[in-house]
């Protein structure tokens, strides 16, 4: 029996021919735009092969249900059936190798992700005396393997992706072989395109696509404009199972005919007074839109048994027990929220935990935004901070937590924070960053920065009259003695320099 079939004529006229064997082992990508042929030539390739292996389709809009009256499929309508019983007929279709197309097309997008995901993972999972070689032909595979997350759930998204991603990455050694069509390579999740070995490239426009389409066929940059003079049908082939080179190919004729062919232009009926009398008349025959109708009110004799619904009232906390956990949920926020991440959506998970513990916190989003500094700096809230509080409003909000800091320190006559400490509370790494901060708050008045001829630093507050203890030297910053040396040296050489 031959494993060859023929897909149409290339560019010299000869026949272009795909190894079925080779095929499943090493799975095929067809992309297009909507209108360059897809359809046609999965139609084409199907028609071919159909009674030489077993052929699973997934048609989302229900095109390929007219190959059941021609080559005996069984098509299989998802709408008239539950998830499990989805899952137990794919079971069986690979116990009894039956070519299957499997319409989605009475689905919504959710649904259908759904319907897909349970298809393919019990195509997947069947025992290993099933796993007999099956052509699986996924259309519109963008749909299933989204790059990015749509609209539908994120439950749907993961399952349906992840029941593609083994089709194409672990299906091989179960005798599945994938054949996804897209649209656009773009909207195609990566991992899934990538395990495919031939390649079927159809016009596109978009340059993303044609660049991308360029690269799987191993053309230069400059020739993937190539790929947008494609005529309907026609499509750039390369893969072990195709060609070794890339080629152009002609999609043969094919049998059958989908349900929903190409729009052809019709003439208009004759536009006449009676049209709109036509469209405004009260319709007797045709039947009424539904609308839900209002809920009715149920009599009291008439009222079922219910059951009772109690209510769950949250805890209720005694007002300094409720203090203590708000300045404990306080705490928690400031430790676990990112520098970075916008204060409304900080505050708005410190006011979830609050009222999870049973406590309702006093206060707008500003006072919040002092206490998050207050508590990132590590000050006590129920100790007198006035002084230092009322030098915030001149310095921008990010660096209110590195001057609390410092000003701690300098109250406690502690040791000046590093700079590492003073970037983390900055939100950044980047430690001149952290210095750069440090002349602008001295610009502005509010501290006075000294470093000895050892490197060591001590800050001061002269509004406050606080003065922090002298910090370690730090090993990234080379100590006051070691940069006069480096300034004489650049004077003396004529060079510029910048401490």
């Amino acid at each position: 029996m031959t494993t060859k079939i023929e897909l149409g004529f290339g560019g010299d006229g000869t026949i272009a021919v795909m190894d079925l064997e080779e095929l499943l082992a090493t799975r095929l990508l067809v992309q297009g735009n909507s209108g360059s042929g897809k359809s046609h030539l999965l139609r084409r390739l199907l028609e071919e092969s159909a009674g030489l292996v077993q052929q699973i389709v997934i048609d989302p809009e229900g095109d390929f249900v007219t190959l059941a009256d021609a080559f005996g499929h069984i098509a299989l309508d998802a709408a008239e059936h539950s998830l499990e019983e989805i899952a137990r007929i794919a079971a069986r279709i690979r116990e009894h190798r039956a070519s299957v197309i499997l319409n989605l097309e009475g689905l919504e997008i959710d649904g259908q992700m759904r319907c897909a995901a349970a298809f393919l993972a019990a195509l997947f999972e069947s025992p290993r005396e099933h796993w007999y070689p099956a052509l699986v032909v996924v259309d519109e595979a963008q749909l299933f393997a989204p790059a990015v997350a749509g609209e539908v759930s994120e439950e749907a998204r993961r399952a349906s992706l992840g029941a593609m991603t083994n089709l194409m990455c672990r299906g091989r050694k179960r005798g599945l072989a994938g054949i996804v069509a897209t649209q656009r390579l773009a909207k195609l999740a990566k991992n899934v395109a990538a395990e495919a070995s031939n390649f079927l490239m159809g016009r596109t426009f978009l340059d993303i696509d044609m660049l991308r389409a360029a690269d799987l066929l191993g053309m230069e940059r400059r020739q993937a404009e190539v790929i947008r003079d494609l005529a309907r049908g026609e499509f750039l082939a390369l893969g072990p199972a195709l060609t070794k080179r890339a080629v152009s190919v002609r999609i043969g004729p094919v049998r059958t005919q989908g349900r929903t062919g190409s729009p052809k232009l019709v003439p208009l009926p004759p536009q006449g007074a009676d049209v709109k009398t036509a469209l405004f008349a009260a319709g007797e025959t045709e039947p009424r839109p539904a609308f839900p109708a209002p809920p009715q009110p149920i009599a009291a004799a008439e009222a079922p048994d219910r059951p009772v619904e109690r209510r769950v009232e949250p805890p209720v906390l005694a007002p300094e027990e409720a203090a203590r956990v708000a300045a404990e949920m306080l705490r928690e926020v400031a430790a676990e929220a990112p520098q970075g991440q916008p204060i409304a959506s900080v505050y708005q998970d410190y006011l979830v935990r609050c009222r999870m513990r049973g406590a309702a916190p006093t206060g707008d989003l500003a006072l919040f935004r002092r206490d998050l500094a207050m508590a990132r700096a590590g000050l006590a809230p129920d100790e007198d901070w006035e002084g230092a509080l009322a030098l915030l409003p001149a310095l921008p909000e990010e660096m209110h937590a590195p001057f609390l800091a410092i000003a701690r320190c300098a109250r406690e006559n502690e040791a000046c924070p590093a700079d590492t400490e003073l970037a983390a509370l900055y939100g950044t790494s980047s430690l001149g960053r952290a210095r750069l901060m440090l002349s602008r708050m001295e610009e502005a008045g509010l501290i006075v920065s000294r470093v000895d001829l050892a490197g060591r630093r001590t800050i001061s507050l002269p509004h406050l009259g606080w003065q922090t203890a002298a910090a370690a030297a730090d090993p990234g910053r080379p100590s006051r003695l070691a940069r006069v040396a480096v300034r004489e040296a650049a004077r003396a050489s004529g060079r510029p320099y910048q401490d």
